[in-house]
C-alpha cells in the first residue's frame, strides 16, 4: 500500500479504526470533494423535469453511481477496511474506478451541457441544468486528478524502501 496514507498494520480481529489522516491526504481530500460535487450534480438534475429528456437520465445514472461508489471508497479508506481485505489490490481498484469515472463524467458533462436549452419555458430548470453542467465538469476534473494520484499510489511513486514496508499477513 505504498503511497496511501495510513498504511499501518491492522490485525484481523481488531475493530475498524477511524483514520483522520486520510482526509488530509490528496486522495482523501479529493474523495470528499467528489462526494460533495457529485451530490450537487445529481441533486440539481433531480430538481428539474429530467424525465422529459433522455439525456439527463444518463447524467443522473453517472452522477448517482459514482457518488455512491465514491462514498463506499471513502468509508472503506476512512475506517481502514482496505487493510482488512489486503488481498484486494486497492490502489489498482481505485485507479481504475477513477479513470472510468473521469471518462464517464466527461460524457455526462458533454451530454448535460449539450442538452441545456437557454430558451426553456421554465427558467429554474435552465439555471439548475446549467449549474449541473458546470459541476459535472468540475467533478470530472477532480476524478482526473484522483486518477493521477491513484496511479502514483499504485506504482509506489513518491515513496522509498524505508517508507513502503511489506507486512506479513500469514
Amino acid at each position: 500500500m505504498a503511497g496511501l496514507p495510513g498504511a499501518r498494520s491492522v490485525s484481523q480481529g481488531s475493530p475498524p479504526a477511524l483514520d483522520g489522516s486520510f482526509l488530509l491526504s490528496p486522495l482523501g481530500g479529493l474523495m470528499c470533494a467528489q462526494a460533495v460535487l457529485g451530490l450537487l450534480v445529481w441533486s440539481l438534475i433531480a430538481a428539474t423535469t429530467y424525465h422529459l429528456h433522455a439525456a439527463y437520465g444518463w447524467v443522473m445514472f453517472v452522477s448517482l453511481f459514482f457518488w455512491i461508489l465514491t462514498l463506499l471508497f471513502l468509508v472503506t479508506y476512512l475506517l481502514q477496511l482496505h487493510q482488512k481485505f489486503y488481498m484486494v489490490p486497492w490502489p489498482l481498484v481505485l485507479m481504475i474506478s477513477n479513470a472510468v469515472a473521469t471518462v464517464l463524467y466527461l460524457t455526462a458533462f458533454v451530454t448535460c451541457a449539450a442538452a441545456v436549452q437557454p430558451t426553456s419555458w421554465r427558467q429554474w430548470d435552465y439555471n439548475r441544468r446549467a449549474a449541473a453542467s458546470f459541476f459535472a465538469c468540475v467533478t470530472m476534473i477532480t476524478y482526473g486528478v484522483s486518477t493521477f494520484f491513484s496511479f502514483r499510489a499504485w506504482k509506489g511513486l513518491g515513496s522509498n524502501a524505508a517508507t513502503s514496508q511489506v507486512t506479513d499477513h500469514a
